[in-house]
């Protein structure tokens, strides 16, 4: 009974979550009927229904796939790595950028390490692809001008993957900031005050006092990592800065289903890669909040 009364009461809060409910419902929800695909053989000319059930046998096919284990091996490296590297990054700069006590010189800064998020991968590989270029790259002109040979950093399978890490962090390290930088704001100005008196500086007071106020944040973000492994490594970064010669480097498992989806049209084995791919970043996000919330933290949920 309140709870309709609540609802009569608030009708256009309820009215305005209906678009976004129901963007929810038919992209997010009702694809989730194709995940039978990966349990047939199927057939475009005979449809979902049509298509003849084949059980577990896309998946055995995986096991067997020497392409498959080299996506999902790198897949795991790449999204680790980015994790390890990348996390503390923002909360690092937050913490610089929190001393500064130049309000106007404060916002512009943040201004400038945000505006990278928004912009899209193809420019910003397009960017890195002419400063790397081996020819007429910005990079490689300053190592030959300091008596270097040029490096073809996008096919080098040496230099291939402290690309991705650095462009990734590059442009996402503005994000974290952002949050970091409201999570440090909503620190009690007393605790600061109290462990100044206690003859706490700087340095002690960002121990003690800012990074325990921010755990919790960093507990979050780090599930959702931990969360999207699978798909950390991120498709539109990989596929707008791959090529065959570093294939073996930087191929991941949604690279690998978009190859093989339109090289073959293997759409039945290609999504039990996807679901695969799914049910691993599913257990990862359980666990890893399971775990946290027994060895005392507070999870997402």
């Amino acid at each position: 009974m309140i709870r309709r009364r609540n609802m009569r009461r608030n009708w256009d809060v309820y009215l305005m979550a209906l678009p976004g409910l129901a963007f929810l419902i038919v992209f997010s929800y009702l694809p989730m009927y194709g995940i039978v695909i990966a349990f047939q053989k199927y057939r475009i000319a005979q449809g979902i229904l049509g298509s003849r059930w084949v059980g577990l046998a896309n998946f055995e096919r995986l096991t067997y796939s020497f392409e498959f284990k080299r996506a999902f091996r790198n897949t795991l490296i790449i999204s680790v790595m980015k994790m390890i590297l990348g996390m503390p990054v923002p909360i690092i700069f937050s913490l610089l950028l929190n001393e500064l006590n130049n309000k106007y010189y404060k916002s512009t800064i943040q201004t400038i390490v945000y505006i990278p998020h928004f912009i899209s991968w193809v420019v910003i590989s397009g960017i890195f692809i002419d400063l790397l270029s081996p020819s007429t790259g910005m990079v490689n002109m300053l190592i030959q001008a300091l008596g270097g040979e040029p490096i073809y950093f996008m096919a080098s399978p040496k230099w291939i993957r402290p690309v991705i890490y650095f462009t990734d962090i590059w442009k996402e390290f503005g994000w974290g900031t952002i949050i970091y930088l409201a999570a440090i704001t909503g620190v009690d100005p007393q605790l600061y005050e109290a462990a100044s008196i206690d003859g706490a500086g700087r340095f002690r007071q960002t121990i003690h006092v800012t990074l325990p106020a921010i755990r919790n944040t960093f507990v979050v973000l780090l599930i959702m990592r931990l969360g999207n492994i699978m798909s950390g490594a991120n498709f539109e970064q990989i596929f707008m800065m791959y090529s065959p010669p570093v294939y073996e480097q930087i191929d991941i498992i949604p690279t690998y289903i978009y190859r093989v989806s339109f090289d073959t049209l293997d759409f039945s084995y290609t999504s039990a890669a996807g679901l695969f791919s799914s049910v691993i970043g599913s257990i990862m996000l359980v666990s890893s909040n399971a775990l946290i919330r027994k060895l005392g933290g507070r999870g997402m949920y």
